[in-house]
């Protein structure tokens, strides 16, 4: 398999899982900030490698009055402020063509949204100018239509590539995750990360909104993890009932230690068991 180095850390080919963790949309500086301050911490005294995750602008929102962030040049700013000041590699989704290019001179990572995966022309722009690409795989493939989307990126010289799985549709207005498409997509070649938070939300069913089965989390990252995965993606709130963003998927900020935890040690024994 394929491994990343990023920072002083590996992803992939049975190093342990990285986590990719944050808000899902920047709220304002200070509190994101505050929440990248947490994730450090814990991590660190877990020894749980960290990319943190934060969108300057969610432009896949079901209404559209509701909040999309601050926008790309405040937004960047504010992730390249924490990735300098912390310490920490920074992820962050990108819509648009117009934004791929400040976006990779302030990014470690360069996600492509699930709903973006297959245009074409996007992706390989996205791929040329990324340090790293993550992909969401889209709802609506299976795990086999990956090595189509892999072709494209990696045809542009850029072997640093990570795919998402972020669960499947499921009838309307629901996500179902289906384990075996971890192995399958692992054998081609590349890290894959498991995205928990948004494997539980229910897309649209709250009408002008999305809701989520947050409550569900644990249960899918322990599976995840017992699978034996590269990262774990997790959007995380001190207060998701106010969260501005995806409140019902995501996990409070406080109960997060324990959970990882119990993560870090499955992830060893599978890891262990398969060297």
């Amino acid at each position: 398999m394929k491994q990343i180095f990023l920072k002083d850390f590996v992803i992939g080919g049975g190093a342990p899982f990285v986590l990719i963790a944050g808000p899902c949309v920047i709220e304002d500086e200070e509190k994101t900030r505050d929440i990248a301050v947490f994730l450090k911490k814990i991590a660190g005294d877990l020894e749980i490698p960290l990319i943190f995750k934060a969108s300057y602008d969610k432009a896949n929102r079901t209404s559209m009055d509701s909040y999309r962030g601050p926008g790309l040049a405040k937004g960047l700013q504010i992730l390249k402020d924490i990735r300098e000041e912390l310490g920490i590699p920074v992820l962050s989704d990108v819509h648009r063509f117009e934004e791929i290019e400040k976006a990779s001179q302030a990014l470690d990572v360069m996600q492509v949204p699930a709903f973006l995966c297959r245009q074409t022309d996007f992706v390989m722009e996205v791929a040329t100018s990324a340090r790293i690409i993550n992909i969401k795989k889209g709802q609506f493939l299976a795990p086999g239509d990956i090595s189509n989307i892999l072709t494209k990126i990696s045809s542009t010289g850029n072997e640093n590539i990570m795919i998402t799985e972020r669960g499947t549709s499921f009838g309307y207005n629901n996500l179902v995750s289906d384990f075996r498409a971890i192995p399958v997509m692992r054998d081609m070649g590349y890290p894959v990360i498991f995205d928990a938070t948004h494997s539980v939300q229910l897309p649209g069913g709250s009408g002008s909104a999305s809701g989520g089965e947050r409550e569900m989390v644990p249960y899918l990252s322990r599976a995840a993890v017992a699978v034996g995965i590269d990262g774990l993606f997790l959007e995380v709130h001190p207060d998701p009932e106010s969260a501005l963003c995806d409140g019902p998927n995501s996990l409070y900020l406080d109960t997060l230690p324990d959970l990882l935890r119990t993560l870090k040690k499955i992830d060893e024994i599978v890891k262990k068991g398969t060297k």
